[in-house]
């Protein structure tokens, strides 16, 4: 034990909290720090996802107007999803389905899935002297449908200033299940602004649509908010296994970089939105691209899992000063 303190928690470690109010009442909150400048917030009645970062008391994430919303309050229906999308820094979309509203294999899929919005069977966390681990499990499970358990790990240094995210996605059922996941990560002001320093190192740049095309060669460059902004996707493909985005602010002197496995999350989206309180810049890896999954499975990029079969992603992210 440290002699100079009373508590651990005077230079890190999680505390759990409960939000009053508004139609995020009663949700549950841990809030991590490693004593080192990086601060979290896990939502573990939101799947375990990550609301809030702040490094050395800086904002780097984006929360939406609609903020923290119940599970309670979840409309499945269309693109509603959008009603209770918090953003935060990571909203996991999946399982079942990830992107556009479509019809596939005779199912009627919702945007971007419904996991993000399904609370944790059980969750805790642990800590020792090097690490914080936030661990929780999320069950996609239905009666005639998918059996699909996100069992998650967040894992906090306390020796320099990374996390990572590490996922375990198995079919607990007894059919072989489709299975998309996309990690939507948003950078938000001050760490986004029109200053902010984004590279990408991507061999393959890709416009999602024609009116992303039509400023392809500005996917780099951010811009001040504007009035009735329409986002704009950039596709990107990496070479081999390493995947890595990030992103600086010259301003403040901060940035973050995220790294993944390229060769198994092999759909990067970068969403640049530049609206009036709608500021915020995506960095996304995934398994599949936000296209729809019946486009997923005719351009043969859709994923499976068979029965008892699982699989494992990794996330991570570092916070740096230059």
């Amino acid at each position: 034990m440290n002699p100079y303190i009373g508590h651990e928690t005077q230079l890190s470690g999680v505390e759990e909290h409960r939000l009053v109010g508004g139609k995020g009442d009663g949700m549950r909150l841990y809030e991590a720090t490693n004593g080192k400048g990086l601060e979290l917030t896990l939502s573990p009645d939101r799947n375990g996802d990550i609301t809030r970062l702040r490094y050395k008391g800086i904002n780097m994430s984006y929360f939406s107007p609609c903020g923290y919303v119940a599970p309670a309050y979840y409309d499945k229906t269309g693109s509603n999803w959008l009603q209770s999308f918090t953003a935060g820094f990571l909203t996991t979309c999946g399982l079942q389905a990830v992107g556009t509203p479509c019809t596939d294999d005779g199912e009627e899929l919702p945007l971007h899935g419904s996991i993000a919005n399904q609370p944790c069977a059980h969750s805790y966390w642990e800590e020792d002297e090097k690490e914080i681990h936030i661990h929780s499990v999320t069950k996609d499970e239905v009666i005639f449908g998918r059996k699909l358990v996100l069992k998650r790990t967040v894992t906090i240094s306390k020796e320099e200033n990374t996390f990572s995210i590490d996922d375990h996605i198995e079919n607990t059922g007894s059919k072989t299940e489709p299975m998309e996941i996309l990690y939507h990560m948003n950078m938000g002001y001050p760490l986004l602004d029109e200053d902010s320093e984004v590279t990408i190192p991507s061999v393959e740049v890709r416009a999602r649509d024609d009116h992303a095309q039509e400023d392809i060669a500005n996917w780099m460059h951010m811009e001040k908010p504007q009035g009735d902004y329409q986002e704009r996707c950039y596709y990107h493909k990496f070479e081999g296994a390493d995947g890595k985005a990030g992103i600086y602010q010259p301003k403040l002197n901060v940035g973050l970089e995220i790294s993944f496995d390229a060769s198994k999350l092999d759909g990067f989206v970068e969403w640049k939105m530049m609206g009036v309180r709608d500021y915020v810049l995506g960095l996304e890896c995934g398994n599949c691209y936000p296209d729809g999954r019946d486009v997923m499975r005719k351009t043969g990029m859709l994923k499976f899992l068979n029965p008892g079969e699982s699989v494992e992603y990794q996330v991570n992210i570092k916070l740096f000063e230059k």
